[in-house]
């Protein structure tokens, strides 16, 4: 194969692999955004805690199975906590307290890490080892491939859940108009709470995913958050494919800018390009067209 063929291939498959974490981030935000209108800034935090909580539990003699289970078990209570807790108290308050009653819990949780866990970087092991897989001259990591393949199975059993189960359909229908699905009999809180729990674990998912290639910390979701909040915008806030896509979008523009261009620009890079679709398209990709006063 050319040689730049194979650069590009590396880069693609690089910004792919980033882009899949992204976009299981930005479907988090997604979720809660439609059931609540809330946009939940503590969702980075979900993604340090699964990462974070696993290497705990596998430092005890846990097995990878077992912790990855207590990991997105522990994390989702957390979400659930934060909803029950700090939202419902407060859910006919205006957006701006409630972003910042989030941003609140996002410091609140990541400095509680760092007391009780510590502050110092800790990997996983990869799923499948370390032996890197030749594609076309390229180089693709096993863990990539859980990274993609489990991206993959998530956004089908979320497809699956939201079109053929009633309390997929109950969620769909909270998000469309919450009085109207109160009136006929579904419970909103119930599905205000369970869109807290769903984001969290696909938070704790997206961390314990990525841990094994960049390490997990306790202000690991700092950037993976921002990163994730601005693909759900990219994609257009509320909207599951904008999410991926989005995602995708964003890894692979990041990959592209710091192989072509330069690594020391590859966040900043990503973010003007979003402002400017932004700027031409301010719903996003996929988002509804139109305005509305908040």
């Amino acid at each position: 194969m050319p040689p730049a063929f194979v650069e590009l291939l590396q880069f693609l498959l690089s910004g792919v692999t980033s882009g899949a974490i992204y976009a299981l981030v930005a479907l988090g935000f997604a979720l809660i955004y439609n059931a609540s209108h809330v946009i939940n800034f503590a969702q980075g935090e979900f993604v340090m805690l699964g990462g974070m909580v696993t290497w705990v539990l596998l430092s005890q003699g846990i097995d990878l199975p077992l912790a990855v289970l207590g990991a997105v078990g522990l994390t989702m209570l957390v979400g659930l906590l934060l909803e029950k807790l700090a939202i419902e108290p407060v859910r006919n308050a205006n957006v701006v307290t409630l972003i910042i009653i989030t941003i609140g819990a996002a410091i609140f949780l990541r400095g509680l890490t760092s007391v009780t866990l510590g502050k110092d970087l800790h990997a996983l092991p990869a799923f499948s080892g370390n032996e890197p897989l030749d594609l076309m001259g390229a180089t693709i990591m096993p863990q990539s491939l859980w990274i993609l393949g489990t991206t993959a199975l998530i956004v089908l059993l979320l497809h699956v859940f939201f079109n053929y189960t009633l309390l997929g359909k109950a969620i769909l229908a909270t998000s469309h108009n919450r009085l109207a699905a109160r009136l006929m009999g579904i419970n909103v809180n119930f599905v205000l709470l369970l869109s807290f729990g769903l984001s969290a674990l696909l938070g704790a998912i997206a961390g314990i995913l990525i841990a094994p290639i960049t390490a997990t910390h306790f202000e690991v979701g700092i950037m993976l958050g921002l990163k994730g909040f601005a693909a759900a915008i990219l994609g257009g806030l509320g909207s599951g494919l904008g999410a991926i896509v989005g995602g995708l979008l964003l890894g692979i523009i990041e990959s592209l800018g710091a192989g072509y261009i330069s690594s020391d620009y590859k966040d900043a890079m990503a973010f003007v390009v979003i402002l400017g679709v932004l700027f031409l398209m301010p719903s996003g990709l996929f988002g509804k067209r139109g305005t509305e006063r908040v």
